[in-house]
């Protein structure tokens, strides 16, 4: 038995098989099978470690587990299924044989696309190009978009505007104040979120230096490593962990914020990368009690009044990682009801997944499709005119629900940080 499986299969022994989780699982509720349940892909994990089943019994409904945690929440005998679930990810991936081309492709996209900002600034500005100069256009009219593999052509879609090279390229990477600051605060730029979200990220900077922090993005912060870690590349993730570890402890910040649920779970978790006698473990451990999500920071600082009413409807669509694993719940939900004008509207099942999880939506397109039914049902019920989220998969999933409602003339998706600037902020 490897390490791996051997730490999955200990932890199983908490499970107690009760059922508490059964509800609160979508996929549960969506595929109705009880091997795509938190309770049976653990007792398919002790199978397979006691040599009942194969690690090929395992490797569908382990794939098809969006994580999203929310067993977590309403377990008993709090099993660590966070922790069950990446080791059975690492397995699986051990007795993968990829192809030589399938092993370069997984080796640039994890070990130089995703931790690079260069590949990442890239990225946004390929994108721009693609937009602004009738590329767009033309792949529409040819159908070109919807050739592309994983679904991207409606992934492409719903992308929102991207800034120009110069304005990225003209962005400041540290912001001070005159007056002495309430904190200070580094900030957790992300992979596709500030390359695809990058208006987001300056919004959530301007939130927070009207709430009296400096701001500073240093230099050679990497990706969190959550992609990888999903996908059973724990080694790589690991070594992600302690290079942004690294770089975040060496000016002493008092905050490391970020604005993507997803990333912010991973920089929560990085404490249990490690063993206790680890000489990394204690450094996790500081890195880790600093993270904050952008509006659980904006709350603590308690600076600012919003002066603009916003006569308009919303709903609120929590991130999982973000509601489930930093424990971020009424925050989001305190500040947007201190924007003037506004109508809350919340939903009847806002902890169900939107079945975003990362690119779960691309490599499992159906499944995904089938739990944004769901959830799209209770927004539509709602009737919002904004369908306010906390992190880009939500964000573009979401998209993809009024897409897919055929309401996108009265209907659309934002960031937070996007509607707390429409309110115009203004420091205390």
């Amino acid at each position: 038995m490897n390490e791996a499986l051997r730490d999955a299969y200990n932890k199983t022994f908490d499970c107690v098989q009760c059922g508490y989780c059964l509800p609160a699982c979508p996929t549960y509720e969506t595929m109705e099978r009880e091997t795509h349940s938190p309770r049976g892909r653990i007792n398919l994990v002790k199978m397979v470690a006691q040599g009942k089943a194969t690690v090929e019994d395992l490797q569908e409904p382990i794939e098809k587990c969006l994580g999203c945690m929310a067993c977590m929440t309403v377990c008993p005998t709090n099993v660590q299924y966070d922790q069950i679930l990446e080791s059975a990810k690492s397995v699986i991936e051990s007795e993968q044989t990829p192809s030589t081309l399938q092993q370069k492709a997984e080796g640039f996209l994890f070990e130089s696309f995703f931790p690079s900002s260069r590949w990442m600034n890239f990225l946004g500005n390929a994108t721009w190009l693609y937009q602004k100069s009738g590329l767009r256009k033309v792949a529409h009219q040819f159908g070109l978009t919807q050739r592309a593999p994983l679904h991207i052509g409606k992934m492409e879609a719903i992308l929102p505007e991207m800034p120009s090279p110069k304005q990225r390229q003209e962005r400041v990477t540290r912001y001070m104040r005159q007056r002495p600051a309430k904190a200070k605060v580094a900030f957790f730029k992300g992979c596709i979120m500030d390359s695809v979200f990058f208006e987001a990220n300056q919004n959530a900077v301007e939130l927070l230096l009207r709430s009296g922090a400096e701001v500073a993005f240093p230099d050679q912060q990497t990706c969190c490593g959550a992609l990888h870690a999903h996908s059973g590349k724990v080694d790589v993730s690991l070594e992600l962990a302690k290079r942004n570890i690294e770089v975040f402890e060496e000016e002493g910040f008092d905050y490391i914020v970020n604005t993507a649920g997803g990333c912010g779970a991973r920089l929560v978790e990085y404490r249990h990368l490690f063993d206790k006698d680890s000489p990394w473990y204690d450094r996790a451990v500081r890195f880790s009690e600093k993270v904050y999500d952008i509006a659980a920071l904006l709350v603590e600082l308690d600076g600012l009044t919003f002066t603009k009413p916003l006569q308009k409807t919303i709903t609120y669509q929590p991130s999982c990682h973000l509601r489930n694993v930093q424990k971020v719940v009424d925050q989001p939900l305190e500040l947007i009801r201190k924007i003037p004008g506004i109508r809350l509207k919340e939903l009847k099942r806002p902890d169900f997944c939107c079945g975003s999880a990362g690119i779960y939506n691309m490599v499992h397109h159906k499944e995904s499709m089938e739990i944004l039914d769901v959830k799209m049902k209770d927004v539509c019920d709602a009737e919002p005119e904004e369908i306010v989220t906390s992190n880009p998969g939500c964000q573009l999933q979401m998209k993809l629900g009024i897409q897919r409602e055929g309401r996108g003339d009265r209907m659309e998706s934002v960031h937070l940080v996007d509607l707390l600037i429409e309110a115009d902020p203004q420091s205390k």
